[in-house]
């Protein structure tokens, strides 16, 4: 595919008008005090929804801008589509609880504001430079976010943790990208490609994206360097965990799979062994320690590592097919995510939230309707057919196959079948066992709006796959011009 020649600023439009919304809605908040955190919320989800219409007016087309340090294609905007969505419908699922626990400050949606373009930038990163700027915006509105709760020991403590690990996992990150360009002589992603096509590298470049390797594996939270994920995830709150369980998560996946498949594609063998081994790792122990968790959220830690074990097999296939693989994969985890946190947002009785699993003993004598989106949910996560979860995969694990990785698929299927113990079990809970207590009522417009189409687009994707499956084959494919 042909590069396009635009003016050097127009590929990151979206990011310009992304961060742009970002400092007015900052300036609104501080001109119209605390009581504008309602209308904020409302105006940073309406920039996200025009940032979305903006970038897909854009379409697809491969063009580099900021001195090649910027590129756009077909993958970007799959992956920028996710991201947005991922964001606009976080800042939601935040306005009423934010507003329960006395925390609705308009610092929040600002500060996703700050975060989500750091995504954007990082998805359309082609040069390690880029690459960190773009890590580091996302990064440290996340730091704040989730410490947003400050008179919670825990949430302080969560925001501590993520910032400590954080500064760690970019420190890696950034020696990584030294020996790159100490044993390489550039930054630049197109360089890199031109100068390895031919697959021989020295040992120092190999170490380089080991490194590199690691702190990108920091922020998707696979094995080894998930420490942070199950205390985090517990200690922030809610609409925060929902956020970082998705949008950051999407957008690291973009940057893994850009950084490893664009500069060095040549070298799957060389680096096709870091990511077996993660995902290996990721797999196993989201499926086995997540079966003595009792906090829901810890759980949907644990829940999370695993998936992206399953999202990174298509990445070791290293092929247009894995590729595509890993698209669908992270598309419908999102929508999976997002309604099983909005049901654990529900979770409250008498005012307070309750995060305990066996509170949802009984759920579906007393509110069937909040128990079927969950049992859906679970069951999708599980891997049961005729789910969406079921073809996500399906659809990686075929990518193992083609590629001769056996072994990694065998893998995934049985981890599979262990962590639909867990899953289940929360479906036994809701429909068999007798109920502890009432959850309070009503849920909430958005919070129902989220879930009916969270569950229909989990249950009916069978019907009509194609529009999915057709976009993430084009954004595959803009990884693979040749």
């Amino acid at each position: 595919m042909p590069v396009v020649s635009v003016p050097t600023i127009l590929p990151a439009l979206p990011e310009i008008l992304t961060v742009c919304s970002a400092m007015a809605l900052l300036m609104l908040g501080v001109f119209r005090g605390e009581g504008s955190t309602r209308l904020v919320s409302w105006l940073a989800v309406l920039a996200l929804v025009l940032v979305l219409a903006v970038a897909l007016a854009r379409g697809g087309d491969r063009q580099i801008g900021l001195n090649g340090m910027f590129i756009t294609d077909g993958f970007a905007l799959f992956m920028k589509v996710l991201v947005l969505i991922g964001s606009a419908v976080s800042i939601v699922m935040a306005m009423a609880y934010n507003e329960r626990e006395r925390i609705a400050r308009f610092e929040f949606p600002v500060l996703v504001l700050l975060a989500t373009t750091g995504m954007l930038m990082m998805i359309s990163a082609n040069d390690l430079i880029s690459l960190y700027i773009g890590l580091e915006l996302q990064s440290l509105a996340l730091y704040v976010v989730a410490a947003f709760k400050r008179d919670s020991a825990q949430s302080t403590e969560a925001g501590l943790k993520y910032f400590v690990l954080g500064a760690l996992s970019s420190g890696m990150l950034l020696y990584g990208c030294s020996l790159v360009y100490g044993f390489a002589g550039t930054t630049n992603f197109a360089g890199l490609a031109a100068m390895f096509a031919e697959g021989n590298a020295s040992i120092g470049l190999i170490i380089g994206i080991v490194f590199v390797s690691v702190g990108l594996a920091f922020k998707v939270s696979a094995v080894p360097f998930h420490m942070w994920t199950p205390d985090v995830y517990e200690g922030a709150p809610t609409p925060v965990t929902a956020f970082f369980s998705v949008a950051p998560k999407i957008a690291a996946m973009a940057l893994f799979i850009r950084f490893l498949v664009e500069p060095f594609g040549a070298l799957t063998a060389e680096w096709r062994q870091i990511i077996w081994f993660i995902s290996v790792a990721s797999m196993l122990l989201g499926a086995f320690a997540a079966i003595n968790q009792r906090n829901i959220k810890r759980l949907m830690a644990y829940s999370s590592i695993g998936h992206v074990g399953y999202a990174l097999i298509g990445l070791a296939a290293g092929t247009e097919t894995g590729i595509q693989g890993v698209l669908i994969y992270m598309a419908i985890y999102l929508f999976m995510n997002l309604g099983t946190f909005t049901v654990i947002l529900c979770m409250r009785r008498d005012g307070r939230m309750v995060e305990a699993i066996d509170d949802l003993s009984g759920l579906a004598k007393t509110q069937p309707a909040l128990a079927l989106a969950l049992g859906i949910f679970m069951f999708s996560m599980a891997g049961i057919p005729p789910l969406a979860g079921f073809f996500s995969k399906v659809w990686v694990f075929l990518a193992a196959i083609h590629a001769g990785l056996y072994v990694l698929a065998v893998i995934g299927v049985v981890t599979s079948v262990v962590g639909a113990f867990y899953y289940i079990r929360i479906v036994k809970l809701m429909y068999f066992d007798e109920a502890k207590g009432v959850f309070d009522r009503p849920i909430g417009a958005e919070m129902q709006a989220i879930l009916v189409v969270s569950s229909v687009v989990i249950m009916l994707f069978f019907v009509i796959p194609g529009p999915l499956l057709t976009s993430a084959e084009l954004a595959a494919a803009a990884l693979f011009p040749g």
